[in-house]
């Protein structure tokens, strides 16, 4: 079984990240974008917790705009969700994750909350760690993947 913490959107709160890791203490953190310096710097302070990485849209680099992972068994997409223009609906993210053929999607971009399960693919946007809106608590999502039951299990979190 692994735990795992997602987190987006962190715009430069390092604190709300630390406070994250601290609290629910990972196997694996997962940075979907919008600061990729944040995870940068957030791999440094927990150099033994294995981190991955997507840039947003507020990022300039060249990495790749998305990736698939292997966890516990399962295929996770991981993408900021910009690319698939996320805020004005989750329709083009379902058929790329159908398309691709993966278990979780995760995502980021529009700063709000969502997750739940559609055609066996579960989806999960954990909020922003750092700059939330609508006058929500930053948030954080927990991904709990287990190999011998197969299950795929999320949360969200939020820091009052």
């Amino acid at each position: 079984m692994k735990r795992v913490l997602v987190l987006s959107d962190s715009h430069g709160n390092l604190n709300n990240m630390i406070y994250a890791v601290k609290t629910i203490s990972p196997e694996l953190i997962i940075h979907l974008g919008d600061c990729w310096a944040d995870a940068t710097l957030l791999q440094k302070k927990f150099p033994n917790i294995p981190m991955e990485q997507v840039p947003g849209n507020c990022d300039c680099t060249q990495e790749f705009a998305e990736r698939v992972l292997l966890i516990e068994g399962k295929s996770v997409l991981i993408c900021h969700g910009h690319t698939y223009n996320v805020k004005a609906g989750y329709l083009n993210l379902q058929y790329g994750a159908q398309e691709k053929g993966v278990d979780v999607a995760l995502f980021g971009h529009t700063h709000r909350v969502f997750y739940g399960t559609h055609n066996g693919i579960t989806y999960l946007n954990p909020g922003s760690i750092g700059s939330p809106a609508y006058g929500v608590p930053p948030s954080y999502g927990i991904l709990t993947l287990d190999a011998d039951t197969g299950t795929v299990e999320h949360d969200v979190r939020y820091i009052e």
